[in-house]
């Protein structure tokens, strides 16, 4: 059993309004709840809902994250592209510089997101 410390008590997305969930197939967020609920020691900051594309997916492996090969030992299914999935927003970053930022489910992102990337940014990738 792992037991993980509760989310940050700010739970609202970069709208300003409560966050929507992400994903429950697969269940993702760095709590395994669905959200991309975030802590202090949450150190990916798992707060982008992202759509995963064969773009983003074969980005992330190049950059060593590969999100495609399962981990049953841990309860990864691994992704395929059309998954929801609460990804390290610096990584999100990274692809969008690189030009392979996946879309965003903009409801689903912690509005910590925001430092880091500005909302007309964000409403670009919106699905």
């Amino acid at each position: 059993m792992s037991i993980h410390p509760k989310p940050e008590i700010n739970r609202f997305n970069v709208l300003g309004e409560p966050l929507a969930s992400c994903c429950f197939d697969p269940i993702t967020g760095y709590f395994r709840n669905g959200f991309c609920h975030t802590a202090p020691n949450d150190l990916g900051q798992h707060t982008v809902c992202a759509q995963m594309t064969s773009e983003f997916l074969s980005f992330s492996q190049k950059t060593g994250n590969d999100l495609t090969s399962p981990l049953p030992e841990i309860g990864f299914p691994g992704l395929q592209p059309g998954d929801f999935w609460c990804i390290c927003v610096t990584r999100w970053v990274d692809a969008y510089e690189h030009g392979v930022a996946p879309p965003v489910k903009i409801q689903a992102c912690h509005q910590t997101v925001l430092h880091y990337v500005p909302l007309d940014v964000l409403m670009e990738y919106s699905v």
